[in-house]
């Protein structure tokens, strides 16, 4: 049955004892809330013996100041925060980029006024590309590299590019078509590899720059390039037959750097050689000159006594190398022989310094005179 059917009585769910009475005062309803938080807090009732204002007395004033006391030092100290030594912080304001802070602890507005998001700078992240290139050439070889990176600006990886990841993808496969475009097949299998490499950090570095990434390239490892499978052989061949020429001019490198220096000391121990004799032969020759002129002083000097001490000398000279002296005879044929090695026992032959010797003065003057007829081979020379 309904509340308002005729006869059921007033059952109006608003209705209080008197059943006439319309719903309550939204004002009332506010009044008898405060009325409970002062007495909660110390407070009276209006109806109780109070002002009759419906306000909490002041201990009600004092224990809802220290409520919010507690409240706003909760709130203050959620700002409080702590940055890792690998991490910095970013403050937002109402969702605005405001600063970056350092390690160590920080204070901050709390939320939902500022905001802070940490970023792990020390995090070294990698990326792996492989792909078929064309070369300068016009060849096709295959390119696999591994890119290392990190954050180096924590604001620019946040705020200025929206996606920091794939532009360093993209970024990537850029440089390595334009550093391999440009350079011959040669010089990429060969020795080339860490040239391009560096080529390709430093190209990947200026375009992550540009786009503000807050990103930095920090090493390029390529793997060493392999040309289509197609034509591996082929390639194997001539990389082969490179070693070898590589090998055969080490190889003569090394044998000239042997022989060369062997050859420049022979050269110039024989320019020394002859640099010492044409002294020895200037010295001689000077000393030569140097006797001839005092010889010729004393010659001017004295011309008959001279020329006879130079032909005794010449004669002593020649004659201390001889063993047998002949002599003639005057108006005879014969030939008189006198075998001085036999007629002094051997002593005239006998090693010394100066070589063999004629005997001394005295021992000629012991001897008798040549007989009548004969002359003496010496002395005949002399006279002539």
């Amino acid at each position: 049955m309904a509340w308002n059917e005729p006869g059921g009585g007033n059952k109006d769910p608003w209705s209080g004892k008197g059943g006439n009475e319309g719903p309550p005062d939204l004002d009332e309803v506010v009044r008898n809330i405060q009325e409970k938080l002062g007495g909660l807090f110390g407070g009276r009732k209006s109806g109780g013996g109070g002002d009759g204002s419906g306000k909490p007395s002041g201990a009600g004033k004092l224990g809802i100041g220290l409520i919010a006391g507690v409240i706003l030092l909760g709130w203050l100290a959620t700002g409080i925060y702590i940055v890792e030594p690998a991490e910095r912080g970013v403050v937002m304001r109402f969702g605005a980029y405001k600063e970056v802070t350092q390690p160590g602890p920080h204070w901050h507005l709390p939320y939902p006024i500022e905001d802070v998001i940490k970023v792990n700078v020390d995090q070294v992240s990698s990326l792996r590309h492989k792909a078929e290139m064309l070369t300068r050439d016009e060849n096709i070889v295959d390119v696999e590299l591994t890119v290392q990176f990190r954050i180096q600006d924590a604001s620019d990886y946040l705020f200025q590019d929206q996606q920091p990841d794939k532009t360093i993808r993209d970024a990537t496969e850029t440089a390595v078509r334009e550093t391999i475009g440009k350079s011959d097949l040669d010089f990429v299998l060969t020795e080339g590899r860490s040239s391009i490499a560096a080529r390709i950090k430093q190209r990947i570095q200026e375009l992550l720059n540009n786009y503000h990434t807050g990103l930095e390239a920090m090493s390029v490892n390529m793997q060493p390039a392999k040309p289509p499978d197609e034509v591996k052989g082929a390639f194997d061949d001539a990389i082969k037959a490179r070693e070898d020429k590589e090998r055969l001019e080490n190889e003569a490198q090394a044998y000239a750097n042997e022989i060369v220096p062997k050859a420049r000391g022979a050269a110039a121990r024989r320019v020394a050689d002859a640099k010492a004799y044409r002294k020895k032969v200037i010295a001689d020759s000077e000393g030569e000159t140097s006797r001839f002129l005092a010889i010729l002083t004393e010659y001017e000097k004295a011309p008959k006594v001279t020329r006879e001490r130079l032909y005794l000398d010449t004669v002593e000279d020649v004659l201390s190398n001889t063993r047998k002296v002949f002599m003639d005879t005057q108006g005879g044929n014969n030939l008189m022989m006198l075998p001085l090695d036999k007629m002094f026992g051997g002593k005239l032959g006998s090693a010394s310094n100066n070589g063999p010797r004629l005997p001394s003065e005295s021992t000629f003057s012991s001897r008798k005179p040549p007989a009548k007829g004969t002359r003496d081979v010496s002395r005949s020379r002399r006279t002539r």
